[in-house]
């Protein structure tokens, strides 16, 4: 009786861990491509790696393999590349400082782009697991919803909604959702021809959605997989533009913000009702979406993102003349001590709406 207990106590236990080690798993995946598409495209350029590290803090491993130190730290929170003259000049001709701009562009950008490729194979995993994926052509339209009796018809390809451009089903809802008057302009293709149609009230329901009209399914083939998945990955960076500027507007407020604790609450949640459930897609999709995210909010021109060394870079490129590098690093340096204050008070909101669930 004891035994069983124990049995049943530890799978218990198990339950709950499993998924949070997953989530911290798949994070440190994440980072670990991160840092190496700053690698590869460093070595492929011939710069000087100094140390190519996944986490933070002490080191649990590390090896040195000719000028490389390789190391894997700690804490799962991060990882970093370190290139000679990366953040100070050297005189070394294979420092980072001494290469030309357009190949230190490409190494900055290397990492969130490896990131979106990420979100990209994921998304091609997901679609190619089913044998149908979403469309933006109706399918249905409901005798008594003002959809149809405004123009909508079952085999209208949705293009636009609100001058904005709808690349996938996925897109075309979270267009709909983001919509505060519940009028939509709205361009579509029918019979080969494109028709506006302006100042169409379109019903909503919290239960059901929006349900004027929906948009059906097509048959997942070879040759539609991939442009499907970049149709879907597309829509994915959009929808991460998008949020920002909600956020930036007030539509979004600090305590709907995840952080690494947060986020890494939903993947494992997600995880778990994945198992549960035998229904693989839905994780997929947050494990794509992530991913994106990190890449698109990598690329933002934000002090101490790359986003910020590539607007450097840029403005090199353009005046060409580098920014001082004091300067440079000045501004890096508040950009981060910001970031840094913003990733703290954005995880203690995490753990309090951890314990208040």
């Amino acid at each position: 009786m004891l035994i069983q207990t124990l049995s049943v106590t530890a799978a218990a236990v198990w339950g709950k861990v499993w998924p949070i080690l997953f989530a911290i798993l798949f994070f440190g995946v994440i980072i670990a491509l991160h840092e190496f598409g700053h690698f590869l495209t460093a070595k492929l350029f011939k710069i000087q790696v100094n140390e190519y590290s996944i986490g933070m803090g002490p080191a649990i491993l590390k090896k040195k393999k000719g000028e490389t130190l390789y190391a894997w730290r700690l804490f799962p929170i991060g990882g970093y590349v370190a290139m000679e003259g990366e953040d100070e000049a050297s005189d070394n001709p294979r420092a980072f400082n001494n290469q030309k701009a357009w190949k230190r562009f490409i190494v900055v950008a290397a990492g969130a782009t490896v990131n979106i490729l990420l979100g990209l194979l994921l998304v091609c995993v997901m679609l190619g697991a089913d044998k149908e994926m979403p469309s933006r052509t109706v399918s249905d339209v409901s005798a008594a919803m003002l959809s149809e009796e405004n123009g909508v018809r079952a085999g209208d390809v949705i293009l636009r909604i609100n001058n904005t451009r709808v690349v996938s089903a996925r897109d075309l809802y979270y267009d709909l959702y983001r919509d505060e008057d519940g009028v939509f302009d709205i361009v579509l293709k029918r019979d080969g021809k494109k028709l506006t149609l302006t100042d169409l009230p379109v019903s909503y329901s919290a239960e059901e959605g929006y349900c004027d009209f929906v948009v059906g399914y097509r048959k997942t083939t070879v040759l539609n997989l991939l442009p499907g998945a970049v149709s879907e990955t597309a829509s994915m960076t959009k929808l991460v533009w998008l949020s920002l500027i909600d956020m930036i507007r007030g539509k979004y407020g600090l305590n709907e913000l995840s952080g690494p604790v947060g986020t890494i609450g939903i993947v494992a949640e997600t995880a778990s009702d994945a198992v549960k459930g035998a229904n693989y897609s839905m994780i997929i999709f947050i494990l794509a979406f992530i991913t994106v995210n990190i890449g698109i909010v990598n690329l933002l021109p934000l002090p101490a993102l790359d986003g910020g060394r590539l607007l450097f870079i840029l403005i090199e490129m353009i005046v060409r003349k580098p920014v001082p590098k004091k300067f440079e690093a000045w501004v890096h340096a508040a950009g981060f001590v910001l970031l840094i204050g913003l990733m703290i008070l954005i995880t203690f909101n995490d753990i309090v709406n951890l314990i208040k669930k």
